[in-house]
């Protein structure tokens, strides 16, 4: 699980799934998870100020089937994404939208070129769709057979935080959200209830986990798959770079095949369970394929 999205996703570690996962993982067919949505509000910023919506998001999960969840797995326009040798100026560091600079780690692995045109056509921020895009270029190396693609990951990103830029946020040229985002204390009101993991550390709450970053990843998965991203050293939640690849990380761990509809839907409902949250993934991403594509 992951994230409290100001607009989708729920969160937590794998270690926190419910015992439901391995019944419906034996009955794949069916492919049902049990479960309900609640509301949720956003927050944004240390101070945990009020976002501007309250959206329907995870809460231990809802019912899921084939009648019920669609797919981004399935789509027929999926997009490869060139790497950065395929440009003009050759391999290494490229950038990605204006005054950008030149980017480190995964963002520099795609074309800038493809980057730049992607971003025109989807809307997608130049330097957000960067980091999309370069984690997919690293997962497929490191996992081939997971077939991630970025508009999985810009969908979720939609969902999550409208790509860092809901509630005036927004993420600068060198990948951090600012202001950081949190969200609401997991305290079980509203929400499912998972009380502190990090001492407070990375979310500011020593009582109660909160969600964090524009991926939205809760702190105990955070401390299990964090990567970086950007190669600084560091792993930061609220850095796009770093979030980008632990998400995507995380999407693979369970050796789903996002390819294919069952994997997709079972991939993407780890990050959040609830139907709702698959299908307003997959029409994201669907659609960021689709414009990308045209």
């Amino acid at each position: 699980m992951t994230g409290q999205g100001g607009q989708g996703g729920r969160g937590g570690s794998r270690s926190r799934r419910l015992a439901w996962f391995g019944v419906a993982a034996l009955a794949l067919a069916a492919l049902l998870l049990l479960g309900a949505a609640v509301l949720r509000p956003w927050a944004v910023g240390p101070g945990g100020q009020s976002g501007a919506a309250a959206e329907e998001i995870g809460g231990g999960g809802s019912a899921r089937d084939a009648k019920t969840a669609r797919s981004g797995g399935d789509s027929p326009v999926r997009v490869p994404v060139p790497g950065a040798e395929d440009d003009a100026e050759g391999a290494g560091g490229g950038s990605a939208g204006a005054g950008s600079g030149k980017l480190t780690g995964i963002a520099a692995k795609p074309s800038s070129a493809w980057v730049n045109s992607t971003a025109e056509k989807t809307g997608i921020p130049a330097r957000v769709l960067a980091a999309y895009a370069g984690a997919e270029l690293a997962v497929k190396r490191e996992t081939p057979a997971c077939g991630l693609d970025w508009a999985t990951l810009a969908g979720i990103g939609e969902v999550e935080s409208a790509h860092g830029t809901l509630a005036g946020g927004e993420i600068r040229s060198n990948g951090k959200q600012q202001p950081a985002i949190f969200g609401i204390p997991l305290n079980g009101v509203t929400t499912e209830h998972i009380p502190d993991t990090d001492g407070g550390s990375l979310d500011g709450d020593p009582q109660f986990d909160r969600a964090l970053g524009p991926m939205q990843l809760i702190p105990e998965t955070w401390q299990r798959f964090a990567a970086d991203g950007n190669l600084d050293g560091k792993t930061d939640p609220q850095q796009i770079d770093d979030a980008a690849l632990t998400a995507a990380r995380y999407l693979c761990t369970d050796g789903h095949d996002l390819r294919t509809p069952a994997g997709w839907i079972q991939a993407v409902a780890d990050y959040n369970n609830t139907a709702d949250y698959n299908n307003r993934v997959a029409e994201a991403a669907n659609s960021y394929r689709q414009r990308a594509a045209a």
